[in-house]
């Protein structure tokens, strides 16, 4: 299964089963909808965030999200991409998603390094049966600030004796981010 199909699944997987309705594209400037899914497209097709809204477990809840793919050139094999959510209390999360998942009780590092200079290692937990690793708050913000202006981003999750490097473009993000935050809470 290749990368870009993995990451709405995960994503539905985060969220409930996936809406398959037509999704309104509030606030998408510069973006079409194609179903439950908005590409936010840039001058290159590695700018690609794809947005998902899907379905919550109660009725009438949804969540929405973005999510950007892989390099694969630069990446595991494992190493799906990158995924970021609308979170209940008007918080965003910020996960890495993996193809191959980790246990789901289990406590991973996760290490980041922007393009422009800087590395962060953080604690993460699991989330999606362990198939995607959710970072803390804290790093919520960098997706709202300096990572728009970031070309890519390396990540390396470590949990025991396994490894798992990718990297992911960040081109785009600024206006998926804004399409994100314009469809939360809906």
């Amino acid at each position: 299964m290749s990368g870009l199909l993995l990451i709405p699944l995960l994503a539905g997987s985060l969220f409930g089963a996936a809406d398959r309705a037509a999704t309104p594209c509030l606030g998408s400037a510069g973006a079409w909808c194609r179903g439950a899914v908005v590409e936010v497209a840039g001058p290159a097709s590695t700018s690609v965030w794809k947005f998902t809204r899907t379905q919550g477990a109660k009725d009438g809840e949804s969540f929405a999200a973005i999510m950007k793919t892989a390099d694969t050139t630069q990446s595991d094999p494992d190493f799906a991409g990158l995924i970021v959510r609308c979170a209940p209390k008007g918080k965003v999360d910020v996960l890495v998603a993996l193809i191959r998942p980790f246990p789901p009780r289990s406590r991973p590092k996760v290490t980041i390094a922007a393009s422009g200079g800087g590395t962060l290692t953080f604690d993460a937990s699991m989330a999606a049966a362990g198939a995607a690793v959710l970072l803390p708050d804290e790093v919520s913000a960098f997706a709202a600030g300096k990572w728009q202006t970031t070309a890519s981003l390396s990540v390396v999750v470590r949990e025991g004796d396994s490894e798992i490097k990718g990297m992911v473009a960040l081109n785009g993000l600024r206006e998926a981010y804004h399409s994100l935050l314009a469809n939360c809470g809906q």
